[in-house]
């Protein structure tokens, strides 16, 4: 099973210095259970395609609890990209703001990590630091099977969703570019797995 980790993306392009973070954009779920893995995938492909400013910060922050406070804390912007639940077809890109995300009971559940999502913007708002802006993309996921790769409707909604975060970004005042030439992604788990033979392993 895979715990909660966060793994942060392109810090050595960035020099030596530690700029201030103002925005994050964090990508969630689980990697082994199908489409639940869409959040890191598109992390990568954001990190392989786009150059940002040193204050936007892309991390993998797997499938996070109430951890995830301490890494939002303070923000201007957050942008989180999750599978969602929803009555709309596999692939469909939902856009979820600040004040729909709080709006949700606790018992109800935009994705399957949401309860941590709006708590964590809940003990963010205590604390008066809460980000002030907020945007979940969200993308209908197909299937959760272990061990399958992402179905072809969610990756195929990731062009859609790419630029629902370019957007919010750049109206953000964020600089953001697309690479002339696109890195390798270095996406490992396009394929079905044998969750059986890999089950004691780390992933990186």
């Amino acid at each position: 099973m895979r715990v909660s980790r966060i793994r942060s993306f392109g810090t050595e392009d960035r020099g030596h210095e530690n700029p201030v973070r103002t925005a994050l954009i964090g990508g969630i779920g689980n990697v082994l259970l199908g489409d639940d893995g869409i959040g890191p995938y598109m992390l990568r492909v954001l990190e392989a395609e786009y150059v940002f400013e040193e204050s936007v910060d892309l991390l993998d922050l797997g499938t996070p609890a109430l951890d995830l406070t301490h890494q939002i804390v303070g923000l201007r912007a957050l942008i989180l990209v999750d599978s969602v639940a929803s009555d709309e077809p596999a692939g469909t890109v939902v856009l979820y703001h600040k004040e729909d995300i709080l709006s949700i009971a606790p018992a109800e559940r935009i994705d399957p990590h949401s309860p941590a999502l709006s708590e964590c913007l809940l003990t963010a708002e205590m604390l008066g630091a809460s980000p002030e802006y907020v945007l979940l993309v969200g993308i209908v996921g197909a299937g959760y099977e272990p061990g399958q790769p992402l179905s072809e409707r969610v990756r195929g909604a990731a062009p859609k969703a790419i630029a629902a975060i370019v957007q919010e970004l750049q109206g953000l005042g964020y600089f953001v570019q697309k690479k002339s030439t696109p890195d390798s992604p270095g996406i490992w788990w396009g394929e079905p797995r044998d969750l059986s033979a890999i089950e004691s392993q780390t992933y990186e």
